[in-house]
Formats: C-alpha cells, sequence, structure tokens
C-alpha cells in the first residue's frame, strides 16, 4: 500500500481528522457504491442504505462488480483500439482497483484522466490516491453543471478538445431526476466533443414488459433509492439511448453489462438485476 493510501485509511479510522465538508450522519451515493462493491471507506448510515438496497436486489454487489468490469472493458477498448488518449470521468465515485487511470495507463503511460465528483470525500481520497500521479487530476464540480466543468481550469489544463476525447457516465445520469435535465446535460457535453470522441455510459433500466419480474424490483429499487438518498432513476431503454443523441452506438449496443464485448472466460448469470443494469458505448462522427 502506497503512503498516501496508508494516511487515508488513516484518516478514515479517526473521523474527527475528516474536513467538516464530509457529513457522516447522511448517506453518500459514493460511499453507498464503495460498499455495494466491497469498500471501506463507508459509514454506518451508508450501510443501512446499501442493505436495503441488497433486501430487494440479493445480487446488488454482483451488479456493482459488472459496472466496474464493463468500465474496465470500455477503457482498454478507447485506448487500444480507438486511439483515445485522454478521458474526462463524470461521477467518478471513490476509487477503486483498475480505475480509469490503471487502465487507459496501462496502455500509454502519457494518458490523462481527470475524475470529476460532487462528494468532497472523493475529493479528498482522489487527492491522496494520485498525490504521485503527473497525468491524473481530480476536481470537485456537479455534473448538473456541465458548462462549468468544460471551463475548468483543471480540466483544459488536462484534456485538449481539439483531440478525440473519452467521456465516461458510468452510473451518474440515473442519479439526476427528470426536472434536472439529463438529457440536456448530455447534449451539452456530447456537442463539447470533438470529431472520433467516444461517449460511454451505464445505467440503471426499467425493462418494461420485456422482463416483468425485473421491472418490479426496478421499482421498488428506486423508491429505497429516493427514500434515502432522494435520487436515482431506472429508465426504459429508448430514454437511456437517447443519451448518445446522433452518436453511432457502437455494436453489441444498449446491452446488460454483461453482454457488452465480454473476454473470453467471462461468465454471468441472468438474474433479475441483470436486466436493470445496461451499458454502452457511441462514437461522434
Amino acid at each position: 500500500m502506497s503512503e498516501p493510501e496508508e494516511a487515508w485509511n488513516w484518516a478514515m479510522d479517526r473521523q474527527d481528522q475528516l474536513s467538516p465538508e464530509i457529513d457522516t450522519t447522511k448517506p453518500s451515493i459514493s460511499r453507498v457504491y464503495d460498499y455495494l462493491l466491497g469498500g471501506k471507506d463507508n459509514f454506518a448510515v451508508d450501510r443501512e442504505v446499501g442493505e436495503m438496497a441488497l433486501r430487494i436486489a440479493p445480487d446488488a454487489k454482483a451488479a456493482g462488480q459488472a459496472n466496474r468490469r464493463f468500465l474496465r472493458r470500455v477503457v482498454r477498448h478507447l485506448t487500444a483500439e480507438a486511439g483515445i488518449r485522454q478521458f474526462l470521468d463524470l461521477g467518478s465515485g471513490l476509487p477503486s482497483q483498475g480505475n480509469v487511470h490503471e487502465v487507459a495507463q496501462e496502455a500509454d503511460p502519457s494518458a490523462r484522466v481527470v475524475y470529476v465528483d460532487n462528494d468532497p470525500i472523493v475529493l479528498a481520497h482522489g487527492r491522496a490516491v494520485l498525490a504521485a500521479g503527473g497525468n491524473t487530476a481530480v476536481i470537485q464540480a456537479d455534473v448538473r453543471e456541465p458548462e462549468a466543468i468544460l471551463r475548468h481550469p483543471r480540466v483544459r489544463e488536462f484534456i485538449d478538445f481539439s483531440r478525440p476525447v473519452g467521456l465516461l457516465l458510468f452510473s451518474i445520469l440515473h442519479h439526476f431526476n427528470d426536472d434536472e435535465d439529463p438529457a440536456g446535460v448530455a447534449a451539452t457535453l456530447r456537442d463539447a466533443l470533438p470529431s472520433g470522441s467516444h461517449v460511454a455510459l451505464s445505467h440503471f433500466c426499467n425493462p418494461g414488459a420485456a422482463h416483468p419480474e425485473a421491472a418490479e424490483q426496478a421499482l421498488a429499487a428506486e423508491k429505497v433509492f429516493n427514500d434515502n438518498l432522494g435520487t436515482g432513476r431506472w429508465r426504459t431503454r429508448e430514454e437511456i439511448l437517447a443519451y448518445f443523441g446522433d452518436l453511432d452506438v457502437l455494436e453489441p449496443g444498449l446491452v446488460p453489462l454483461a453482454e457488452w464485448r465480454p473476454e473470453p472466460g467471462d461468465t454471468f448469470d441472468r438474474t433479475l438485476t441483470y436486466y436493470t443494469y445496461v451499458g454502452g458505448v457511441a462514437r461522434k462522427a
């Protein structure tokens, strides 16, 4: 373990050392996900919400892991096959094994990554873990304000918008309520990208009549998230596809996460949650 990570873990054990911005009495989306991924950067209130989700969807932890594996496959594709060397990861959450910068910089150490999240604990942890890295940055900003992110000095320092960009929207748009205009946010971000850029996203999905039991589970999970986190939308496949606008969606399209270009030897169970978490990648021609 590196010295920055050891320092952070010590701080997590000493809550009095944490920034006053970090409220440990209210659940955080980032920390709930961290718990579901088996992380340690969470508090009792986050674990309570995580356990509520698990009572509705016992395989929710597996779904979280499927999202991380999907992320890694996407980044490997974008670096190895699409030639992307700069990534903007919005709603990045707490760092875990196999982060975007690790995968991208394994292919090319010069690849640049900017992580964006509005949770102060993500900023604190990210800065500690990335302290030694020269091609990776983390900023605190709200994805609901895309223009501010695009103008941010650190983003402009790291991302050259005259060259193709990998825009990553993993598990973020489903935390926009309908009145927060997720379609408008996605359009603003797409419009800022040059030709050859790619947009990758994962999103909670309500499969509707195609899988009625999974749809019922989706509605129950949505209620838990909204009652406890104030956010969480399981949208239809058509609503999610609209976030790509007129970009060219790569094969195999918008699919359950495990079905997006699985690697040899990958296995998966088609549980109810399997149908309620989808992802895809699109290219700006």
